[in-house]
């Protein structure tokens, strides 16, 4: 395991260093990496880390979550108010239908299958985004109209979204009916995991200032470690009630930044940022030897088109969003760039319908195999290639 974590780090470094120098994403580089590395290529990492690879994933991602909670201004999320809120379920939405719609006609499949394949394939990618958003937020791009904020909570909430209707479509494809009770759970599970998140916060809050005024000072290092352990139990939480735990952990660390000395949530952002340096590689090197490469070929150019046709309707679905707003149309057409990249959902259960013995299996995890390669790159190249051309910078800060 020790081998396998500095092939990991290492060679994640270098080529996320060789691919900034060419101008492109850092990620591409991890992503090549874990390809190559991981079991369908050199297979040089150990069973042992890929046997807890979804695990050490989560956690890469509860560290930016908690990084986006901290950068978040609650006055500016207000500004997004009901486009944030669409943005979690229509462009999942639209790209499910498009796929319900032209799935049968390109690839074949009926229309039980091409609702599992829209589902695995709908989830915007948070590990993909959510960095940018924060990345953004810190240089004031956008801000004042509270953009990379409406994507960042839209993201957060669409992958609750699209694995709940995943879960209903799987079991109508193998015979089951469609439970509403499934679909009356997506809300109560969004509404539940921000006070669950709100009420660990304000805990945390009132815990680190009673310290402080016993004079038994809790240093930040030993807030960072306090943070992730609740971070982890909200997560845990998820499993076992329908709660969103993503949802918890970032509305708790925005608790945190509302209630807390904006010295002492600074420093925590910044730590947890140092964090990041670290769990991003793992994420995102984890995510690529996660990847089977030899489906991408089977895929063939008829999933490429399919994957390409429904990221059309998604751009419609996030255009839709933004109706009766006070947008450019720059601003619009950065939120759909945004809005492209598919990683972590489709690594986690692409391959469920093919274990599950649908017959769309296969086809199912070419594609999701195929629209990671195609659509992570391209919205994280669009992304950064993109916000100083299409946002503005808020200079009032």
């Amino acid at each position: 395991m020790l081998t396998s974590l500095s092939l990991i780090f290492l060679v994640g470094l270098v080529m996320g260093a060789i691919c900034q120098k060419l101008k492109l994403p850092r990620i591409i580089g991890m992503l090549v990496t874990g390809i190559v590395l991981g079991p369908y290529v050199l297979d040089f990492l150990d069973p042992s880390i890929l046997s807890i690879s979804a695990d050490l994933r989560k956690m890469a991602l509860i560290i930016i979550l908690i990084k986006a909670g901290l950068s978040l201004d609650l006055k500016d999320l207000k500004k997004a108010g009901r486009s944030a809120i669409l943005m979690s379920f229509v462009p999942a939405s639209c790209e499910i239908i498009g796929y319900i719609l032209l799935a049968p006609v390109i690839l074949g499949i009926n229309h039980a299958e091409a609702a599992v394949m829209g589902a695995v394939l709908a989830a915007v990618s948070p590990a993909v985004v959510v960095p940018r958003m924060v990345m953004l937020i810190e240089k004031h791009y956008g801000t004042d109209k509270a953009i990379p904020q409406m994507i960042l909570s839209g993201a957060s909430c669409d992958d609750i979204f699209v694995i709940v209707l995943f879960t209903t479509f799987l079991n109508v494809a193998q015979g089951g009916r469609a439970n509403v009770m499934d679909f009356v759970n997506i809300p109560v599970s969004i509404i539940l995991g921000i006070i669950l998140g709100i009420v660990t916060g304000l805990w945390l809050y009132l815990f680190f200032e009673t310290s402080y005024a016993r004079k038994h000072t809790v240093r930040n290092s030993m807030k960072v470690i306090i943070v992730l352990g609740f971070s982890f139990l909200l997560i845990a939480i998820e499993g076992k009630v329908s709660v969103s735990g993503l949802l918890a952990v970032v509305a708790m660390a925005c608790t945190l930044k509302f209630k807390c000395v904006p010295a002492v949530s600074a420093r925590l952002s910044e730590k947890f940022g140092k964090l990041w340096l670290a769990a991003e590689v793992i994420l995102f090197v984890l995510v690529g030897a996660a990847v089977d490469i030899r489906y991408t070929l089977k895929a063939g150019l008829p999933a490429l088109l399919m994957i390409l046709t429904a990221l059309v309707f998604r751009a419609a679905g996030v255009l839709l969003c933004t109706v009766k707003t006070n947008l450019t149309w720059k601003e619009r057409l950065f939120c759909v760039i945004a809005y492209l990249p598919k990683a972590t959902v489709q690594a986690a259960i692409g391959s469920v319908p093919l274990a599950a013995g649908l017959a769309c299996g296969q086809i199912v995890l070419s594609v999701a195999v195929l629209a990671i390669i195609v659509t992570a790159p391209l919205g994280a190249l669009g992304i950064d290639c993109s916000y100083k051309r299409l946002l503005t910078e808020d200079k009032t800060h």
